[in-house]
C-alpha cells in the first residue's frame, strides 16, 4: 500500500531539487540535519535535535530536477519514498511524495496511513514557507 501527497511549490524545480539534497539547506523546513549531500548509493543520517531522534536513510535513486528515491527503517525493512518532481513552468513545480510500504493487514494501519500522511503534508508546508517566503521557523513546530 502507498501513500501519494502532492504540493504546489512557486519556485522552479532546481531550486526545489537542491532543498532537499543540500545538506546546508534540509534543515530550514524538515530533518535539523543531513550528515551529507544525496546521491545515489549514499548512506544518510538525518537528525531532529529537537526531539533526540535520527534516521538512516539510503537513496537509491537520484535524477537531477526530477527525482529522489530513498529506502528508511530498521534492516532494510522499511519504507519507499519517492519523491517527484513535475516543473509547471519557470517559476513553479509540484511536489509528489509517495511512500510505500504499509502493511494494510496491520492492526493500526489507518492510523499509520494517517499519521504519515500528516508527517508528509507538513513538511511540504514547511518547504513552501522556506523556498517561497523565507521561513524557516516552522520544521519543528509540530508537536505530538
Amino acid at each position: 500500500m502507498n501513500n501519494l501527497t502532492k504540493m504546489k511549490i512557486s519556485k522552479p524545480v532546481n531550486e526545489v531539487f537542491e532543498a532537499f539534497v543540500d545538506p546546508s539547506k534540509i534543515g530550514n523546513f524538515w530533518f535539523s540535519s543531513s550528515s551529507g549531500r544525496w546521491e545515489q548509493g549514499k548512506l544518510i543520517t538525518l537528525r531532529y535535535i529537537e526531539y533526540n531522534a535520527e534516521v538512516l536513510i539510503e537513496v537509491k535513486e537520484i535524477e537531477l530536477n526530477s527525482e529522489i528515491v530513498f529506502q528508511w527503517g530498521a534492516n532494510g525493512e522499511g519504507h519507499t519514498v519517492t519523491i517527484t518532481l513535475n516543473e509547471l513552468d519557470d517559476s513553479s513545480t509540484i511536489v509528489e511524495v509517495n511512500e510505500e510500504g504499509f502493511n494494510e493487514n496491520d492492526s493500526d494501519f489507518i492510523s499509520q496511513i494517517l499519521d504519515n500522511k500528516e508527517g508528509w503534508v507538513f513538511m511540504l508546508t514547511c518547504l513552501k514557507a522556506y523556498l517561497e517566503f523565507d521561513v524557516s521557523t516552522l520544521r519543528a513546530g509540530l508537536v505530538k
